[in-house]
């Protein structure tokens, strides 16, 4: 394991970066852009229009774990709570009792085998339900959708695992676009794909540590306890995200608050026994330092909405929430980092920024795994 003062050397040097890779992580995060493209072209063969000529429906029944389910939790939050199709997201192998003829069921997982995405599959099938099926070419999900003359999006399997959230949401996307759901430039494909792109130019593995986001929200984690505060549902699902990359690829606990609902809770931990006491000088040498040190990971989503909880006490919108959580870290000196902040984020629509968040953060979870050794010490 690498210890901290070695790490920005280690993120520096692409030869053991690529040692420390065995599976290609640094890549296929990278390739995030190309990979919408590609999903986007192969959803176009597979014929959304099987699964979309009766209309909308009732109801969109995701049956997703692990990516798949993060996919689906950012789906439901940007069509927000107006939506006239409730999402529901379910783990399989069963499908919920009530769908039916009316309901779209989704099937995404990336290899598309094992019982809880091929059982829903021919349920759906028995059942009348119109059936969207996304995983691996030649997978078991394939000929269950094959047998229901149901839409197959086929994805390679090069696919690396923990880096397909956008196999498995691009094909979603295209989908509530066709039912009307979404305008379609909210979720233009190219759009995401450009945004993605700039991010693996930013935080490439080429780019020094001084200049890249990613790299130095690694280095400012070696040694941080995350605590992510997240502007709005949209952002929170990002942050489901973020939490559990850190967790699977570089072992690191994160807590997550989602605002405004969560602002007490969040305001609370940064106040709490875990925070520097009021007379430690912020500027002094930390390298002497024993133990993790809570860091802010702040995610900000300007189309949050406005007031959330309306005839409360304490009315406040999510920006409102996330300025009292910077003001309560800034009185407790609490380091903060905004994700995905550099540049100019206003630039970019609602999901393209949004891919932004999520791209940096893959970037800087693949990074902080390759500086501890995690890859290899895994042996995956």
């Amino acid at each position: 394991m690498t210890p901290p003062e070695f790490a920005e050397e280690v993120l520096d040097d692409l030869e053991v970066l690529r040692a420390r890779d065995p599976r290609g992580l640094l890549p296929a995060v990278a390739g995030a852009g190309a990979q919408v493209r590609e999903t986007a072209r192969l959803t176009a063969e597979a014929g959304l229009g099987r699964v979309t000529e009766g209309g909308r429906p009732r109801g969109l029944v995701i049956v997703a774990r692990r990516e798949g389910a993060v996919a689906a939790s950012v789906l439901r939050a940007l069509l927000g709570s107006a939506s006239p199709v409730t999402v529901d997201v379910v783990p399989g192998p069963v499908l919920p009792v009530w769908t039916g003829p009316s309901d779209i069921a989704v099937v995404a997982t990336r290899t598309g085998a094992g019982a809880y995405a091929v059982a829903p599959a021919y349920e759906a099938a028995r059942r009348g339900v119109a059936l969207l099926g996304i995983g691996a070419e030649d997978a078991p999900l394939h000929a269950a959708c094959a047998t229901a003359r149901a839409p197959y999006v086929q994805l390679p399997r090069s696919r690396v695992r923990h880096t397909t959230l956008w196999s498995l949401l691009t094909p979603m996307l295209l989908l509530v676009t066709e039912l009307g759901l979404l305008p379609a430039d909210a979720a233009e494909p190219e759009a995401i794909a450009a945004a993605l792109d700039e991010v693996a130019g930013e935080c490439g593995p080429a780019q020094e540590s001084f200049v890249n986001p990613a790299k130095t929200l690694a280095l400012e984690l070696m040694d941080a306890l995350p605590v992510i505060a997240a502007e709005g549902p949209l952002a929170g699902a990002a942050a489901i995200r973020i939490a559990d990359q850190l967790a699977t690829l570089a072992g690191l606990p994160a807590t997550t608050f989602r605002l405004p609902d969560q602002r007490v809770a969040a305001c609370a931990v940064l106040r709490g026994p875990l925070a520097p006491s009021e007379t430690e000088d912020f500027f002094r040498d930390r390298s002497a330092d024993e133990g993790r040190r809570l860091r802010l990971i702040t995610i900000r989503d300007t189309d949050a909405g406005e007031h959330d909880g309306a005839g409360e006490r304490e009315p406040r919108s999510a920006a409102e929430a996330m300025h009292e959580v910077l003001r309560t870290a800034a009185t407790h000196n609490i380091p903060v980092s905004g994700l995905a902040e550099h540049g100019d984020p206003a630039r970019f629509a609602r999901l393209p920024r949004l891919a932004r968040q999520l791209a940096v953060a893959d970037f800087t979870a693949v990074y902080l795994a390759l500086a501890l050794d995690n890859e290899r010490a895994l042996g995956t």
